[in-house]
């Protein structure tokens, strides 16, 4: 949950709300009589009239998250958090509406039609299974940020900006920033039967293939909890006989550690921002996991560079002291507050911009049937067993 003080943005936002239709009176003013040396005299100087500003009413954008979603709301809460932060930094004339759903995909469409209903812009779903449901049903009929991205095989509308951190982006820009240009480089691509770690493996193999590159996809097996030992044994034969220059790990940074243990850390290693199990602060007394060492991988800046402008804009995610920070409630903390910024900009109707966001590096086209969004993720590496940030490359 978010703290006291952003509960009470909302609240004071919703009473706002309420005032959108109101007109204000105009004061009626009273001229003083003139003085004896202008009566029936001429006025040498023209009086110039008053310069009268239009009343602009405030930008409504709605934050629809799963909130009433047992499973969802400690989700649905760091992504809150995030946003009022960030609107809390840059308020502009915007007022946030927020709208409680579910996690089915009927629920998430009733709360995203009453959301187009009563606001300009609307930021949600949260969701795959939502976001995929406001596009069948063609309801995106303002201009919407979803915060995950529809299933592939949907088409998508032009009031729509999917910008939900996706492992799939993150695999694509691993494999195009190690294999572009290249002509002859072998890689594996690993993973194991978890549905995240398969679509990153298949997105990484995609793009890989995709230059012309060589690819083999490996999928082992979990026993109790670890990588089965014969898959290992396997695997390392394999290595030492088809002799890739890159291993693709889409894993955990603890299986990872089983995986190195078991084949050694001969060949280059990247992975996704999974890799990284740790929040920025508690690195600071986590231990080194040393077997990583030399291991690449991508995260975002909040995860990473406590020195970056945008990171040290916003506060940090309240914490209980007594409990590690969990990485993925902060990377979705962040998402909120580049989720604001992308709004903001939209609202004051920006079509084309970049952004150097807490989530990555961010390109945005919105609007003329040419919608677009790219997120550049921070490169890093494993040290003396700590993430540590790379230059861009």
């Amino acid at each position: 949950m978010f703290d006291g003080e952003v509960a009470n943005s909302v609240t004071a936002q919703m009473q706002v709300r309420s005032l959108d239709g109101m007109q204000l009176a105009q004061t009626d003013l009273t001229l003083e009589a003139l003085s004896d040396e202008f009566v029936g005299g001429a006025i040498a100087e023209s009086i110039e009239a008053p310069v009268v500003m239009p009343i602009t009413p405030p930008t409504r954008i709605a934050l629809l998250l799963p909130s009433r979603s047992e499973g969802l709301s400690q989700v649905s809460d760091a992504v809150r958090a995030g946003f009022m932060a960030a609107w809390q930094h840059e308020r502009a004339n915007i007022v946030v509406n927020l709208i409680e759903t579910g996690e089915t995909p009927e629920d998430v469409l009733a709360g995203y039609q009453n959301a187009v209903a009563g606001n300009d812009i609307v930021v949600g779903p949260l969701t795959r299974s939502g976001v995929t449901a406001i596009v069948q049903n063609r309801a995106v009929v303002k201009p919407t940020i979803a915060l995950a991205q529809p299933d592939a095989t949907e088409a998508t509308s032009s009031n729509l900006l999917a910008m939900g951190l996706s492992v799939e982006d993150e695999a694509r820009q691993i494999a195009a920033s190690v294999g572009g240009g290249r002509t002859a480089m072998k890689a594996f691509a690993i993973s194991t039967n978890v549905s995240w770690q398969r679509r990153a493996a298949a997105a990484f193999a995609s793009a890989w293939r995709g230059m012309g590159l060589q690819v083999e996809t490996i999928e082992l097996a979990m026993t109790s909890g670890f990588i089965n030992p014969n898959g290992l044994l396997d695997l390392r034969n394999r290595i030492q006989t088809a002799r890739p220059v890159v291993l693709f790990v889409a894993l955990d940074a603890a299986q990872t550690v089983q995986l190195r243990v078991g084949v050694g850390g001969e060949v280059s290693t990247y992975g996704i921002s999974q890799l990284n199990p740790h929040s920025l602060a508690d690195w600071m007394v986590a231990t080194p996991l040393l077997d990583l060492e030399g291991v690449r991988l991508l995260d975002m800046p909040w995860q990473l560079q406590a020195d970056h402008a945008a990171v040290m804009t916003y506060p940090r995610l309240p914490q209980n002291p007594d409990q590690r920070r969990s990485p993925d409630i902060e990377r979705l903390y962040a998402l909120g507050i580049d989720a604001y910024r992308v709004a903001h900009n939209i609202a004051i109707r920006q079509t084309d911009f970049d952004l150097d966001g807490v989530t990555g590096k961010l390109s945005i086209r919105f609007g003329s049937n040419a919608t677009r969004f790219k997120r550049v993720m921070q490169p890093a590496v494993y040290r003396q067993g700590v993430v540590q940030p790379l230059e861009n490359q």
